[in-house]
């Protein structure tokens, strides 16, 4: 019996280049992926850059940690602190180094959580984030949205608040990851989604309790930007009532758990309907009263004497211009003179002066004002009527001009508009000629 042959491994060592040997390292680190590794932070530093270099070390084992420039903002990088670092493993041919590159390093335990959200805080309040004025819940809005976990625990307590409150009221839920690392970022992405829908008109982060450390992304410095910068308000339901991440302090609006926050944005629809019929009571009790006052307000005006007194007003007043019209004419002045002269004291000294205010009225011509205007004005017309038979095409026609007229009736103003032979028509004072042309001379 023949056995198979198999190909014997060659027992020496396989002979590779140097790029050869670094690229296949690089891919053999592709299966180990993206890793959440615990450690302590030994020799930190900063270049020139921004990117942050320090050593994650263990009892048995350490790895250096680079973070690059953008992702600074969420690498806590202090001597001695535990934290965990989350990221990819990064194999650098040019210096034959192995790197863990660091997406996100938050530190571990609540007292190092706790500084860190102190700091997180200074730099808010400096910004002014903490004391921004607060947006108003709307009373009814159009819709509204909730960021949760994918837990749904959350989302049915919610939704048990709108089954009582408002049935079927219009709710947009984005469920997402609440807890780890690169939380804060999914959070931000949701929150962008609801903000980004025109509909939306209130959105709400609920998360159930925890540890500070599983909260931690709720204190998130990027994310109470984020919060901050919301064009619709945003209501904070993180946790329980002890429960008080960054974000409580941030939001439009805190409230101490998810159920809270539901009864918050939610309307009541029973309370809407007792209030509208309320408003509507009140303003028929308004209208009625107006209506009585404006009843007993008519029923009071007498209009019999209404008219009578209008009627005797407007005689008075008529009689009134009366004498206005008869003082401004002449002869009205003439006449109250007179009677201002009759009523002096014939037998008081003032006899002479009462003789001379008489014949001063007697030589008052009160028609001389009426005649001189006549007679300017005539002497005007009779100037213009003078002017206009001056400019008479007549009158020039008179004074031995002629008007020339080619066949189409066209005013013949220049010579060379005719030729020799041609006919026209020559208009003078009296009566009209027909002519020909025999000769053109051009001036």
């Amino acid at each position: 019996m023949t056995l198979p042959m198999f190909p014997v491994a060659p027992s020496g060592p396989r002979t590779v280049t140097l790029v050869r040997l670094a690229g296949e390292i690089a891919r053999s680190l592709a299966p180990v992926g993206r890793v959440s590794v615990e450690g302590e932070v030994y020799r930190p530093t900063r270049t020139g850059g921004g990117r942050i270099y320090f050593t994650l070390r263990d009892r048995a084992a350490q790895m250096t940690v680079t973070c690059p420039q953008g992702r600074a903002a969420r690498c806590r990088a202090i001597a001695g602190e535990r934290v965990c670092v989350v990221g990819a493993v990064s194999w650098i041919s040019e210096r034959g180094d192995l790197q863990l590159v660091a997406e996100a390093v938050t530190p571990v335990g609540d007292g190092a959580v706790a500084a860190m959200i102190a700091e997180a805080r200074r730099r808010l309040e400096v910004d002014g984030l903490l004391d921004r004025p607060r947006r108003s819940i709307p009373l009814l809005p159009r819709l509204i949205g909730v960021v949760c976990g994918a837990d749904s625990a959350v989302r049915k307590d919610i939704e048990s608040v709108v089954a009582a409150r408002f049935p079927g009221y219009p709710l947009r839920v984005v469920e997402t990851f609440l807890s780890g690392p690169s939380a804060a970022l999914s959070i931000m992405d949701a929150l962008a989604r609801l903000a980004a829908d025109d509909e939306v008109d209130v959105i709400v982060l609920a998360r159930g309790g925890g540890d500070a450390t599983q909260l931690l992304p709720f204190s998130d410095e990027e994310l109470c930007r984020a919060v901050c910068d919301c064009p619709v308000p945003v209501v904070s339901a993180i946790g329980h009532e002890g429960d008080r991440p960054l974000c409580d302090e941030v939001a439009d609006l805190r409230c101490a758990t998810p159920l809270a926050a539901a009864a918050a944005v939610v309307p009541d629809r029973q309370a809407l309907r007792l209030s509208l019929a309320a408003r509507r009571a009140t303003a028929a009790a308004a209208f009625e009263r107006h209506t009585e006052v404006a009843a007993r307000r008519l029923a009071a005006i007498d209009t019999g004497r209404a008219v009578r007194q209008g009627a005797g007003l407007a005689g008075a007043r008529l009689d009134r211009l009366g004498d206005r019209l008869s003082w401004v004419h002449p002869r009205g002045r003439a006449e109250e003179a007179s009677r201002r002269l009759a009523s002096i004291d014939r037998h008081g000294p003032a006899e002479r002066a009462v003789a001379t205010g008489r014949a001063r009225l007697g030589a008052l011509e009160w028609r001389r004002g009426v005649h001189d205007r006549v007679a300017r004005a005539e002497g005007r017309l009779e100037a213009d009527a003078r002017h206009l038979q001056a400019l008479s095409p007549q009158r020039v026609l008179e004074r031995g001009y002629a008007v020339a007229r080619d066949a189409a009736g066209g005013v013949i103003r220049q010579a060379d508009q005719v030729a020799p032979g041609a006919l026209i028509d020559v208009q003078v004072a009296a009566g009209r000629m027909r002519a020909r042309v025999e000769q053109v001379v051009s001036v």
